[in-house]
């Protein structure tokens, strides 16, 4: 019995052939539930995006829910979307969440399914504000064209942690057959069960992002222009409407980029991580139009890059480091001189990965507020800052290197938008001073000391050597020893948060959660540099993470790069070993 005719004419076809290989492929695992809920391509098969699995996997989730919230039929859950289509197996991201939505109307749970396209960020403010008991983004945010995703936030309004995933997981395990109505998503138009938040959260959302909004006089008068791009994606409208917000003038849109087309054919890959690339159009734009800045979104607009037209004529990319270190001395600038905030300094608090840029202890150790790292991916900024916020702290600001930001209590995950127009707002402020972001940014570095960061990744398909790298780092000289210098460079602590041991505690224990699933070790050098090697997960590439950090008045920024790439070029000599392994290297 066919249900998708597409996904089973393409099953048909492979059976008629005989082929094997590709067969495997598409039924031999399931994909994987984790804390990032699933990523995959579209297609037919368990371990592809397509109705059956997203019926299987929301049917799991639904149960899951049933169990730990026993008023989840008076509260329900939201669910979002954005404009990813797979032509060949039929798959969206639209039809997705529509199948989702009457998988728990089917079982008496109140849904506000969005009926259009929105920003990721949307889902958590949602799950918040209408105080719901969990919510799913279909989306891949800024993978290849032909993914697709599921995301899923609890009622906290931050992404899931452990254990929940190994419960949903479990669960879906659990409910494989397709209930009665499962396929029949024109149930779901005539149920009073569904509601569009649509409206509702779109006047919300733009009102609680305008108590970031500080400087409206200046914002009103600026003659600084912006050019904006949405990479094809979600985010086109929404900046428009968060500088309607903030009474900026609107920013000049890349109109080739503006509207959603799931084929994204005027990149590559659509990541404005990936630097200038992405950004040709936005540059030529900039170049007729007179815009010294550009603020790209990736294709679910919760992340940012920014761009910045030097004196020199050339374009600088910020990295999503100075990136986050310029948002966070603003945003704690805009606290200190305007918040109508009466808590004390020591209730204020900032976040950030720990793979990410230390700035913001440097700046928190001078302003006296508070500093916390946390483990990589927003899911622990965002269930941290819900903690801290239930014991009454402020936390202003949060953000990881991959060019993610939080800038809004309202969202507790990143968000592309609010990170755009405050970036804006803090750039025509800046005008008025006749500075620029990046004299802002060195003046930030002359304060409160200057943070070089470098980072990159070696590519490797072999699981076996991958776990003997690491395990060579943890017998180095000997058994359970780790390396005592790097080349020229002396180690001056180390921590293992696979197996949880950490040189700096007076235990030897770690304070971050241990995962023994991943690799992650952390290095800090006697020169006053740190580096992380850890593996993704979900590439096939062990990542590096390198920084170092001077103390304010050593401004020989030259020498420290000097510095930091003779640090580099060491890790990826004695730790990496990348001929030993035959890793292969970052291609630009």
């Amino acid at each position: 019995y066919q249900q998708n005719p597409k996904t089973y004419t393409i099953v048909k076809q492979l059976l008629a052939e005989g082929n094997a290989g590709e067969l495997q492929k598409y039924f031999g695992s399931r994909m994987e539930f984790g804390t990032a809920g699933l990523r995959a391509a579209m297609g037919a098969g368990i371990s592809h995006m397509n109705d059956l699995t997203i019926i299987q996997t929301t049917q799991g989730f639904c149960r899951y829910l049933e169990k730990n919230f026993s008023d989840l039929k008076n509260r329900g859950v939201v669910i979002g979307f954005d404009a990813r289509a797979h032509v060949s197996s039929g798959g969206s991201s639209k039809r997705f969440a529509r199948l989702a939505a009457n998988t728990f109307i089917s079982q008496g749970v109140p849904v506000y399914l969005f009926s259009d396209i929105i920003p990721t960020p949307f889902v958590p403010y949602t799950v918040t504000h209408l105080k719901l008991c969990a919510g799913i983004m279909v989306t891949a945010s800024h993978n290849p064209k032909q993914d697709n995703g599921y995301k899923v936030y609890w009622e906290n309004g931050a992404q899931i942690i452990s254990p929940h995933d190994k419960g949903i997981s479990q669960a879906i395990e659990e409910n494989q057959e397709p209930w009665p109505q499962a396929w029949d998503d024109k149930l779901i138009d005539s149920s009073p069960l569904l509601h569009d938040p649509y409206a509702t959260v779109n006047k919300e959302y733009f009102k609680d992002i305008q108590k970031q909004c500080f400087y409206r006089n200046i914002n009103k008068e600026t003659n600084l222009k912006f050019v904006h791009t949405s990479v094809h994606g979600v985010g086109h409208k929404f900046v428009q409407l968060a500088f309607k917000a903030f009474d900026l003038s609107p920013p000049f849109a890349v109109p080739e980029q503006k509207d959603p087309d799931p084929d994204f054919p005027t990149v590559k890959y659509p990541n404005p991580e990936e630097g200038k690339g992405v950004l040709t159009l936005s540059f030529a734009l900039a170049e007729k139009d007179g815009a010294r800045i550009i603020l790209a979104n990736d294709p679910d607009a919760d992340r940012l890059a920014v761009a910045e037209k030097q004196e020199s004529g050339e374009w600088k990319v910020f990295s999503g480091n100075e990136l986050g270190a310029l948002l966070g001395w603003w945003i704690f600038t805009c606290w200190k001189n305007n918040s109508r905030d009466t808590r004390a300094i020591k209730d204020v608090y900032m976040l950030s990965s720990t793979v990410s840029s230390k700035i913001l202890r440097a700046i928190a150790l001078k302003e006296g507020f508070h500093f916390e790292e946390t483990l990589t991916g927003f899911k622990w900024m965002g269930n941290r800052a819900k903690q801290l916020m239930d014991q009454g702290k402020a936390v202003l600001f949060a953000f990881e290197e991959a060019i993610g930001y939080m800038c809004c209590p309202a969202v507790l995950d990143k968000d592309g938008v609010s990170a755009a127009v405050i970036t804006a707002e803090m750039a025509s402020f800046l005008a008025t001073r006749n500075l620029s972001l990046s004299q802002q940014l060195k003046a930030v570095y002359e304060e409160y000391g200057f943070h070089i960061t470098k980072a990159s990744y070696f590519i490797c398909h072999d699981p076996k050597v991958i776990q003997q790298l690491f395990d060579n780092l943890r017998n180095f000289d000997g058994k359970n020893t780790y390396p005592k210098s790097c080349g020229r460079f002396k180690v001056s602590g180390i921590r293992d948060l696979t197996t949880g041991y950490d040189s700096n505690q007076p235990d030897q224990k770690a304070i971050l959660p241990t995962s023994k699933s991943s690799q992650m070790i952390t290095f800090t050098f006697v020169n006053g540099g740190v580096a992380t090697m850890r593996t993704s997960g979900t590439e096939p590439k062990i990542k590096y993470y390198s920084e170092l950090c001077a103390p304010p008045g050593n401004s020989d920024v030259e020498q420290l790069k000097k510095e930091l790439d003779e640090l580099v070029n060491a890790l990826e000599k004695y730790f990496f070993q990348p001929d030993k392994n035959k890793l292969q290297r970052k291609t630009e």
